[in-house]
């Protein structure tokens, strides 16, 4: 006979539970053994405390205030785990908050269960890690992202087209007294974020490290806004500590998380000024060096055809004349030999970039030019 399951995703107010951060939804969708979707339940919950990044998840203090706490719903939740296999996406993130939570009461959630993130990259052939890109390759309906309820179905989606490949995973065990609690919906949807780093996030990769992928998907929420305060830089340290990675693995994961950003963003063949804004300031929130990223895939050989576009903000024909003294033809138009396109602003609508970017050819700033061509002729320039 096969398991029954309990997909769960729960919205918090931050990135740890170490860090007195709190559930504040929380849903569960039951699949049956044969992948049919039978119950499901979300609520709010009030967690006594601020609600943390309210742009990201949307719940206002209106509605967590007229929620219960978890102590109410503990017995409920109890009862629509117990007897059933955990599932999540990202699975280590929800169970780490679930098992807080339930250690306040005095209870003790049991650390098994199914990841369908894990899933998805082994069986799906998803090569990102985020659920949105998951569900994508997997043609499941994804819903308003940071919603519980949306998410929880989005995961079960995801695990119904795994079914066949979930061996036997012991179901959780846990009993309270039922209490008969009251369940508080959200009021309002909630839309996803649409700033740059949100959009590239979901493109990302995965990595090959151990438990890489899960601390990447907790970085992602961190960043999501652009900015680490001084305590989401502690709740990842938590994370990593909870993972048991050291110093070594977290740079490894920064580092490939930079690359990956820088990937995705020079993949039209340009790096505007806003993305290009935006590596350099995730490089300095993660303490890596944003030089390698910043520079195209290309490098520039002695002879290769450059061109220019636009006013620079040094005389064209300086430029010109360094390149041509690092051993570069200068050309006044574009064709499909040409290496490199520099102007004066990467976004520049000239029909020069029009043609380059129609051809693959990297557009780039002068100040990254400059960078190549001190590679080119090693800084004597």
């Amino acid at each position: 006979m096969g398991n029954a399951y309990a997909v769960v995703d729960v919205e918090t107010t931050g990135l740890s539970p170490g860090h007195h951060h709190r559930v504040i939804e929380v849903a569960v969708v039951h699949v049956d053994e044969t992948g049919r979707r039978v119950d499901e339940w979300c609520t709010l919950v009030n967690p006594r405390r601020d609600l943390g990044a309210q742009h990201v998840h949307g719940i206002t203090a209106a509605e967590a205030r007229r929620a219960p706490d978890f102590a109410a719903i503990a017995p409920e939740l109890a009862a629509r785990l117990s007897g059933r296999v955990l599932v999540a996406h990202n699975l280590s993130f929800d169970l780490r908050f679930l098992q807080a939570e339930f250690a306040r009461l005095g209870h003790e959630l049991p650390a098994s269960g199914v990841c369908t993130m894990e899933l998805a990259g082994r069986y799906l052939g998803a090569s990102s890690r985020s659920l949105a890109a998951c569900c994508s390759v997997a043609g499941v309906p994804m819903g308003v992202a940071h919603s519980a309820l949306h998410d929880a179905r989005a995961s079960a989606g995801l695990l119904v087209r795994c079914l066949d490949r979930v061996g036997d995973v012991e179901p959780v065990r846990l009993e309270l007294p039922r209490t008969g609690a009251f369940a508080v919906q959200r009021t309002r949807a909630h839309g996803a974020e649409q700033h740059f780093l949100a959009k590239l996030v979901r493109l990302l990769p995965r990595v090959e490290t151990p438990w890489g992928d899960e601390y990447l998907d907790v970085l992602d929420r961190a960043l999501v806004d652009r900015h680490l305060s001084v305590d989401e830089q502690e709740e990842l340290l938590d994370v990593a500590q909870a993972l048991d990675l050291g110093l070594p693995q977290v740079m490894e994961l920064h580092r490939g998380y930079l690359a990956a950003l820088a990937e995705v963003a020079w993949e039209d063949g340009r790096l505007s000024a806003d993305e290009e804004a935006d590596l350099r300031l995730v490089a300095s929130l993660l303490g890596v060096d944003v030089a390698e990223v910043l520079r195209p895939s290309v490098r520039l050989s002695l002879g290769d055809l450059v061109v220019f576009t636009g006013e620079m903000r040094e005389p064209r024909d300086v430029w010109e004349s360094r390149a041509s003294s690092a051993g570069l033809t200068v050309k006044g138009g574009v064709t499909k030999r040409t290496a490199l396109v520099i102007a004066a602003d990467p976004d520049t609508m000239s029909g020069k970039a029009d043609k380059a970017r129609a051809y693959g050819i990297p557009v780039v700033s002068e100040d990254l030019f400059a960078g190549l061509l001190g590679e080119l002729t090693g800084g004597a320039l």
